[in-house]
């Protein structure tokens, strides 16, 4: 258990399940025009898809910057995401 954390995979499995749910979804909302609009979930999911890949070049020893990045990245895309769930004013 400790290799398969220590590798990264721990990491992949849980980025692969995410892809899987964004297609799932996607799918679903295709199918049945109910749920989440496609570019509002990738927004809503990026952001913990970039945390992720932060996490992942920490176990794996990636220079400091590409962990900067990531966490970076995620950080601006949950702005955006939190952007777009805000409510706007009425009146």
């Amino acid at each position: 258990m400790r290799e398969f954390v220590a590798s990264g995979l721990i990491v992949d499995l849980a980025i692969a399940l995410t892809l899987l749910e964004l297609v799932g979804l996607i799918v679903y909302r295709a199918r049945t025009g109910r749920g989440i609009e496609a570019s509002k979930l990738v927004i809503a999911l990026a952001s913990g898809l970039l945390l992720m890949l932060g996490l992942r070049a920490a176990l794996t020893g990636a220079d400091w910057p590409w962990i900067a990045l990531a966490l970076s990245a995620s950080g601006a895309v949950h702005l955006l995401d939190l952007k777009n769930r805000w409510p706007r004013r009425i009146g």
